[in-house]
């Protein structure tokens, strides 16, 4: 980052908004142990793996920044849900932004972006701007597993520290092409809080409604939600980072970073005294934070609800009227028939699963499942006829012995149930609807669950 000083003005416009639940957990999904290991990777305090091979990012200075580069592009491109590329600057493959699309699923054209520079002056350089390059990662991290209405695009610079460089070739490509850039957030020094007053700054370009709408919507997610922080509105605000690339092309952009306004920036920028021990980690967690829940909120999350509740015999999505398809997250594989809201494990593991409503698909989390105590019962060990079946199911099992037989429909409500000690039990199913179930079946020494189709 390369500043010079502004005036700052005291005034901050707000109003009264609602944001949904799920803002809320975008937020709390921001972890700082994550943010912290990316900072003290991408800044060279310790060793990462690029390309299969471990090494240190020590220094990012222009001509020399290629293995930062390739770091980037393979943690955005591990995410999943993002179309990553490199954007060479005049064709040269040694001068290149890293770019992450997060397509929108309702206005693909409508465009939000978060930014911020990765090139560097001296070693480590952790402020400026391993700690902008952090936060973005890690809201690329929590945001790229959801659906959007609107497209995000995560957008790292080369050579901002030489004229912002990168930042204006892609600025003005955007503006041959026609698009629909709506805002740009834009994140350079990020750590350091002398003071401790969690005071930042958001500079702001005079006269562009643009920037000054964004700088508002910034104020109203800081009031909607319980962050530690104050923002200064600087008007005009710094030419001196990247968002002035998308200003002077008239993109609505803003900056966000520490409080210059106050006279609290890192005295050690520009410097390899520029260390991560010289942060304020609450402050930076929190403006990270803060980025998710403006960019969420731009980018305006969809109604795909991907959590899942448990109980002792299943794992259920939340999400109605959808299409399923459960996942062995050990392994990685879809299960073959696990394709309703209801899954009931046949054995302990560790499950997730795919949730498709509309032309919006997400994964939920994994979750553990290990209340299944007994072994599976062996194929030749129980059998059941007729499949399907039309009124009644016989379980012919090898062994007569005291055993419950328990039926769920799709939603995992518990329709039937029944215990026997026959060899041979005839399960009376005229009362049911006609649809797929899932027969629990359960002894003192086995149990195990089984598909049927009620005809």
């Amino acid at each position: 980052m390369n500043k010079s000083w502004f005036i700052l003005l005291g005034c901050m416009l707000s109003f009264s908004v609602s944001y949904c639940q799920s803002v809320t957990d975008i937020i709390n999904a921001v972890h700082l142990d994550s943010l912290s290991l990316t900072v003290n990777e991408f800044s060279g305090e310790v060793p990462t793996v690029v390309n299969g091979n471990t090494v240190t990012i020590l220094n990012r200075r222009l001509n020399n920044n290629n293995l930062a580069a390739e770091y980037l592009f393979e943690k955005l491109d591990k995410l999943g849900g993002l179309t990553v590329g490199n954007q060479f600057v005049d064709n040269d493959e040694n001068r290149r932004n890293v770019i992450a699309t997060q397509l929108g699923t309702t206005h693909p054209d409508k465009i939000y972006m978060i930014s911020a520079h990765y090139d560097a002056v001296a070693n480590y350089c952790a402020d400026d701007n391993a700690s902008g390059v952090a936060a973005l990662l890690e809201v690329a991290r929590v945001l790229s597993g959801e659906c959007l209405e609107n497209t995000i695009v995560y957008a790292l610079w080369d050579e901002e520290e030489v004229g912002l460089i990168g930042s204006s070739y892609y600025a003005e490509q955007a503006k041959t092409n026609g698009d629909d850039i709506l805002g740009v957030y834009n994140l350079d020094m990020i750590g350091y809080d002398g003071d401790n007053d969690q005071s930042f700054d958001i500079d702001v370009k005079r006269n562009n409604e643009g920037s000054q709408g964004m700088s508002d919507d910034i104020v109203a997610i800081l009031g909607a939600y319980p962050f530690k922080l104050n923002a200064n509105i600087v008007i005009p605000g710094t030419e001196y980072s990247d968002h002035s690339s998308f200003w002077n092309r008239g993109y609505p952009a803003v900056l966000i970073g520490e409080a210059w306004s106050e006279n609290d920036q890192n005295p050690e920028y520009h410097s390899s005294d520029d260390r991560f021990e010289l942060f304020n980690l609450q402050y930076f967690h929190e403006l990270t934070k803060l980025s998710a829940g403006y960019m969420a909120t731009k980018g305006v999350l969809t109604g795909v609800d991907n959590t899942v509740t448990q109980t002792n015999n299943s794992l259920k999505a939340i999400q109605e009227s959808a299409t399923y398809q459960w996942y062995n997250c050990t392994t990685g594989t879809a299960i073959a028939e696990a394709t309703f809201q209801t899954y009931m494990p046949t054995e302990n593991g560790t499950y997730n699963v795919e949730i498709t409503s509309g032309s919006c698909t997400e994964f939920s989390d994994c979750y553990s499942f290990g209340t299944l105590g007994l072994p599976t019962f062996l194929q030749s060990e129980l059998k059941l006829y007729p499949i399907p079946v039309q009124s009644n199911l016989t379980v012919e099992r090898s062994v007569g012995e005291s055993a419950d037989f328990t039926i769920y429909d799709v939603s995992g409500k518990r329709v039937f149930k029944i215990s026997s000690e026959k060899e041979n039990t005839e399960l009376q199913l005229n009362d049911l609807a006609k649809g797929v179930y899932f027969l629990s079946v359960e002894s003192s020494e086995k149990r195990g669950v089984y598909k049927f189709i009620k005809e």
